[in-house]
């Protein structure tokens, strides 16, 4: 099963930029289907994302930490107005935590959901509150 998540902190730029779960889940179907900004290496891409009213041009730029196919985890976002990339030692940071989530059991990702470190915001094609995806994915 696909399953989707954003972090805390992720979670909390993301409510102040308006960027909303039904975003993110669009943004997952595309990347799921190739269409990643940039791969940023140790499971880490970069995704744009349409803001309303902005596009994506002038929109929000996230890092994703994923496997490409199970497990995608929204680390961090920026809007272009805001900064133009992330630095070295950022992005260091980033692959790290990348490589710590991905690594992580189905149990420990439950727990880290269960204390909110992590909220789960959609499985597979489906926002969080409809049917998950069941296509290979556990």
């Amino acid at each position: 099963m696909r399953r989707v998540f954003k972090t805390r902190f992720f979670g909390r730029w993301a409510r102040k930029s308006g960027l909303s779960d039904r975003a993110l889940c669009r943004a997952l179907q595309e990347m799921a289907s190739g269409l990643i900004d940039a791969d940023l290496g140790g499971g880490l891409v970069k995704k744009r994302i349409q803001l309303a009213g902005r596009g994506k041009r002038g929109g929000a730029r996230t890092l994703v930490a994923t496997d490409k196919a199970c497990r995608w985890f929204f680390l961090f976002g920026f809007g272009k107005n805001e900064r133009s990339d992330v630095s070295s030692d950022e992005l260091e940071a980033l692959r790290e935590l990348a490589a710590d989530l991905l690594a992580r059991t189905a149990t420990q990702l439950d727990e880290a959901v269960a204390d909110g470190a992590l909220q789960e915001i959609c499985r597979g094609d489906q926002a969080k509150t409809e049917e998950p995806d069941t296509r290979g994915c556990s």
